[in-house]
């Protein structure tokens, strides 16, 4: 069902596909922050929730809640959230996650940096690189830019052919 302003639709309903694409996202991301969560410290929870948050936001695509800013907020509530800078936001952000996973391999392979994972704060050694014990739990990330890629695709398409429509 579309979403209406001023008797023109924000956006047309997403496809399937698109949909099944929002809801994989926080599902590939929920592995590594729940093993973050695991870890001692500030700063592992402080990133599970932020990768988490992001994860869900890429609901926002597909749900009309996403196309109108939450009623609870003063002086904005109810209005419309303009598509250009979300889909902008969406498309740099899996950009730059896909880029992330493109370095890793490409360093993995081909050895860029030679050192162990540094932590966080400047008391904390240097560790030695996780293996498929960690890692497994951080696979499932590779996905996570492509799929906020094609669903911000989607969702662009989905702006143009209602704004393309005639009132």
């Amino acid at each position: 069902m579309s979403t209406f302003v001023a008797g023109r639709a924000l956006a047309d309903p997403p496809s399937r596909w698109a949909v099944g694409a929002a809801y994989a996202v926080p599902l590939c991301v929920l592995p590594s922050a729940l093993w973050r969560l695991s870890a001692p410290g500030w700063y592992p929870a402080l990133l599970s929730a932020l990768s988490m948050a992001l994860g869900l936001a890429t609901l926002g695509l597909v749900h009309r809640w996403g196309q109108r800013v939450p009623h609870w907020v003063p002086r904005l509530g109810g209005r419309p959230i303009p598509p250009r800078p979300v889909v902008a936001v969406a498309l740099t952000g899996g950009s730059l996650f896909v880029a992330i996973c493109v370095y890793y391999f490409l360093n993995q392979a081909f050895h860029f940096v030679e050192s162990g994972w540094v932590g966080i704060g400047r008391d904390e050694p240097a560790r030695e690189t996780p293996g498929w014990d960690v890692l497994r739990y951080y696979v499932p990330l590779v996905a996570w830019g492509p799929l906020v890629i094609t669903v911000a695709a989607d969702y662009r398409r989905r702006v143009a052919l209602a704004r393309s429509r005639p009132q």
